[in-house]
Parts: structure tokens; C-alpha cells; sequence
């Protein structure tokens, strides 16, 4: 527990550092009324719309129906099971926080390691009983021999224990980082990504949006996903594997019955989905709809049907998000009664309309308000190192990068960032460099975002240390691992991460965003400072 204090206060330190520009910056170089203005930018109206779904799904608990119904399709056997824990994980941090998605899941990983233990526990009680006796009866060897065996095979099943409670505690973690790289809103990072390109090249227009972000990240994240899987079952669990306690014979087979029966018996407590979960889950759908048709790129979306050329710039992604949000505001938690004819005295006094999913008091108290002013601060943050010239001249002092290849600089900077978001948060460190980069990219003739992405996505993988991401400081806090266990399977992880994000940003990556030019909107004369 004491590295997510460490993370909390850090994370407490970090708001109010961001919120000193509210401060600072009019006093040398920014009005108030600029610095103001980036606190509730378009990005973090987007973020805020999406945060307000997220927290409609976790008060309904849809999230843990949704795990619990995936967990229960993709199979009990313990390497499909842990590929269904990493998925779902993933799949639920892409739409709310990682924190959070992290937090529902482990209470259930941990449930189901429990039960699996105690069962095997009980297994080796009674077939150890057997064998001793039998072996006694036939006279094979001294008493002293067996007990000898006996501790040789206990300290084996209980290093294999330990293994499996790791492997199955790293994956939520990793998977919960992970998935929140897919979408624009899954995680920090990618916001400020957003922001930032709003605010350096206003003329890039719809170059990144919720579709074209998620046809780029959602294959990287599948790859890296799978990557990461086969290298926890390699590290904990591969020359062990077939050894394993969990895979021998009746072992298995009770392990694979006792896993089962916990998920079941989970989500039957769930009983059967409710009025209220129907409706969020419309919402839900509808809000992922609408992003991903709104402008597609290949074909027309009902922007360009609905609004006529000129006015479509009107209504973003952010747009889509807040009408979502009020949405949850409006629509009813429970069925409204029409039969006004039948009801009694006391259903009469009872307001017709009931209360909506959402309001505002449980809403304002769920909402991570100390994220949003770190969006906010960091983008006025930004906008000052813009002004002020900051960014222009740092990015003249890495003009001898022009030498190296695109793909090298691409390399270089992911593996710097990689190393630089373990100590630090992760959107503090893309907000101090984004700016940086874009400027270094504009000086030497590059695209922008071929060294804005790997930036953005970089950031995100912090999984050598617990207080470099909440899911690790959760997961750590639960006592299974040791922090030379989370650098040890985390600095593997780091070299899977960047170089999947090479891979990624140097092959689909180049053809879906054009890196191979430089856009008109990336001239420094269209920058509006």
C-alpha cells in the first residue's frame, strides 16, 4: 500500500504543479484570458464527455458483466485464461480509466488464485495420504526418503504457486496500460497527443480523430498484447509449464471446474442485466457509433450528410462525447409507469419520471477532476514554451538529428521517453515534449507525427516500477510481487513496447498518416502563436 500513497501524493504534486501556470505564465509572457482558455480546451472537453461514460458504466457495473461474460467464453484452461484476463482488461481500458479497470478486475483474479490454491491444497492432502500409505504397505523405501520427496515436490508446487499469482497480477496491469493506447481517450497521453496537434497546427484539420487513431493503435495494441503474453507464460510459467500444478491430470481438470464455477457463480450475483445496464449500454454503443461514423475518411460520414461544407469543422469528436454525457443525464434508471389509472395512493406521490442514470453529485464525486487540470495545466504549459520561443530553440539545438534517419530518430526518441515515464507521470512527460518534438520535426523537415506518435505512445509504457502507473502500484499493493520481479518482467515489456511501436509507426503507420511527406499545415508560418 505504501506505493499508492507514494503515487497519490506524487500524483497530488504533479495538479499543483500544473496548476501554477494559471499563475506564473501572466506574470512574464501570457494574459490570463489565453492561459484560462487551454484549462477547458476541446481535447478536454472530449476527455471529460468520455470520463462521464465511464463513470455511468463502473455505477451500473456493466464493466464487470461485460469481464465476467468474456472470462466465461474465452475458457478456464490457465494460458487461455490468462489471455482472456489481458483481454478483457485491455478491452475495458480502452473506453474507461486503466486505474479503474485495473481495480475491478484484480479483486476477481485474486478470488479465483484463492480458490484454485485451497482446491490443490486439498488434492495434495488426500493423494499424498494414499501414496504414503501404499508406498508403507510395500516396503519401496525408508520413511526418511519419502519426506525428503516430499518437501523436493512442496517447494516446487509452492515456486509454482508464486509464479502463477505473478504472471496472473502482471497481466491485468500490462493489459490495462496497454489497452488504453488504442483510443484517443483510453489514456492521457493520447489526449495531450489530440491537444497538441489542435493547438500547433490548427491547419491540420482531421488528421487525427477518434477513426483514423483507432485504425492505426488498435492493431499495435493486439500485437504488443499478444507479446506480452507469451512472455509472462515463457518467464513464469514456460520450461515449468507442463510441470505445473495446474496442468497435470486431475489437477487440471479440478482446476479448470473450480474456475469456472468461480466465474459463473460471479456473474450469476450480477442476476439478469437490468433496465439501467440496457440503457447504458445503448449509450455506450451509440457514443462508439457516432465516434467512429462521424468522419471515417474512406467514406463520408453523417458529418459531411448532416452539415454542409464549411461547418463541419463545427462539430468534433469532443462534440459526440458531451451529447453522450447529457444523454446519461436524461434517460431513466428505472421503467416509467403509464398506468396512472391503477396506481395507488402512495405510487402517485412517487414523480413520474424517474431519476436518471446519472447525477450530478455521484458524478462530480467519481470524476478525476486532478486529471483534467493536469490536461489543462499542461496544455497552458505548453502554450507558454510556444510563445515564449522555448520549444523553437530547443528544437534548434537537435537540428544535428537531420543527419540520422526518420526511423532512427523514431527509435531513439521512443526508447528516451520509454525510460523517462518510469519516474515520471506519463502525461506530464508527453505535455513537456510534444511541443518539443513537433518543433524539431518542423525545423529538420519531417512529419510531425512521426515522432509525435511514438511520443504519445511511448509514454504509456511504464511497467518496470509500481509508482510509474496506478494499475502497478494496485497491483503491487496486493503483496504477490517484488519490485525486482516488475523490473525484471518490465524491462522486457519496455523493448516489446518500443519496438512495437516502431514496427507499427514505420509500416500502416506511414501509409494511414502520409509520413513519408511534409504537410503544407506543418509550415511554421501556419502556426498561429
Amino acid at each position: 500500500m505504501a506505493s499508492v500513497k507514494t503515487y497519490v501524493t506524487k500524483l497530488k504534486s504533479f495538479v499543483i504543479l500544473f496548476f501554477s501556470p494559471i499563475l506564473l505564465l501572466p506574470l512574464i509572457i501570457l494574459i490570463p484570458d489565453k492561459v484560462c482558455m487551454q484549462y477547458m480546451k476541446d481535447t478536454n472537453m472530449l476527455f471529460l464527455g468520455s470520463l462521464t461514460v465511464a463513470v455511468a458504466v463502473e455505477r451500473w457495473k456493466l464493466h464487470k458483466r461485460i469481464a465476467l461474460r468474456m472470462l466465461l467464453y474465452v475458457g478456464t484452461q490457465p494460458s487461455r485464461l490468462m489471455l482472456g484476463f489481458m483481454f478483457v482488461t485491455a478491452f475495458l481500458s480502452m473506453w474507461i480509466s486503466n486505474t479503474a479497470t485495473t481495480a475491478m478486475m484484480m479483486p476477481i483474479v485474486e478470488a479465483m488464485l484463492e480458490q484454485i490454491v485451497a482446491t490443490h491444497a486439498a488434492l495434495d492432502t488426500c493423494q499424498g495420504t494414499l501414496e504414503l500409505s501404499d508406498k508403507a504397505k510395500a516396503g519401496e523405501f525408508p520413511g526418511n526418503q519419502v519426506m525428503f520427496e516430499d518437501i523436493t515436490v512442496q517447494k516446487q508446487e509452492d515456486e509454482d504457486t508464486k509464479n502463477m499469482y505473478k504472471a496472473m497480477h502482471l497481466c491485468v496491469c500490462y493489459a490495462a496500460s496497454i489497452g488504453g493506447t488504442a483510443t484517443l481517450t483510453g489514456t492521457g497521453p493520447n489526449v495531450v497527443l489530440l491537444g497538441q496537434m489542435q493547438e500547433l497546427f490548427p491547419d491540420s484539420k482531421e488528421v487525427l480523430n477518434f477513426a483514423s487513431w483507432f485504425g492505426y493503435a488498435f492493431p499495435n495494441m493486439l500485437i504488443m498484447l499478444m507479446l506480452s503474453w507469451l512472455w509472462l507464460q515463457c518467464f513464469y510459467m514456460g520450461s515449468k509449464f507442463k510441470k505445473s500444478c495446474i496442468c497435470c491430470g486431475q489437477k487440471k481438470q479440478s482446476t479448470k471446474k473450480l474456475a469456472f464455477k468461480v466465474l459463473q457463480e460471479e456473474h450469476k450475483k450480477l442476476g439478469p442485466l437490468t433496465y439501467p445496464e440496457y440503457n447504458v449500454l445503448f449509450c455506450f454503443v451509440l457514443l462508439i457509433i457516432l465516434w467512429f461514423s462521424r468522419d471515417p475518411g474512406f467514406t463520408p460520414g453523417w458529418l459531411s450528410i448532416a452539415w454542409v461544407d464549411g461547418r463541419t469543422n463545427y462539430v468534433t469528436d469532443a462534440t459526440v462525447a458531451i451529447f453522450v454525457a447529457i444523454l446519461l443525464f436524461i434517460v431513466p434508471s428505472q421503467k416509467p409507469k403509464f398506468n396512472f389509472s391503477s396506481q395507488t395512493e402512495e405510487e402517485r406521490k412517487i414523480p413520474f419520471y424517474p431519476p436518471p442514470l446519472l447525477d450530478w453529485k455521484y458524478t462530480q464525486e467519481k470524476m478525476p477532476w486532478s486529471i483534467v487540470l493536469l490536461l489543462g495545466g499542461g496544455f497552458a504549459m505548453a502554450k507558454g514554451c510556444e510563445t515564449s520561443g522555448l520549444s523553437e530553440w530547443m528544437a534548434r539545438h537537435m537540428e544535428p538529428l537531420n543527419s540520422m534517419k526518420p526511423s532512427t530518430i523514431t527509435l531513439v526518441l521512443s526508447c528516451l521517453i520509454a525510460l523517462i515515464t518510469e519516474c515520471t507521470s506519463n502525461v506530464a512527460t508527453t505535455t513537456l515534449f510534444l511541443p518539443i518534438f513537433a518543433a524539431m520535426a518542423r525545423s529538420i523537415g519531417i512529419h510531425p507525427l512521426y515522432v509525435m506518435i511514438p511520443c504519445a505512445m511511448s509514454a504509456s509504457l511504464a511497467f518496470m516500477l509500481p509508482v510509474a502507473t496506478p494499475p502497478n502500484a494496485i497491483v503491487f499493493a496486493y503483496g504477490h510481487l517484488k519490485i525486482v520481479d516488475m523490473v525484471k518482467t518490465g524491462s522486457v515489456m519496455n523493448f516489446i513496447g518500443v519496438a512495437c511501436v516502431f514496427l507499427s509507426v514505420n509500416t500502416w503507420g506511414r501509409s494511414l498518416f502520409k509520413l513519408d511527406e511534409f504537410p503544407d499545415w506543418a509550415n511554421s508560418t501556419s502556426i498561429n502563436t
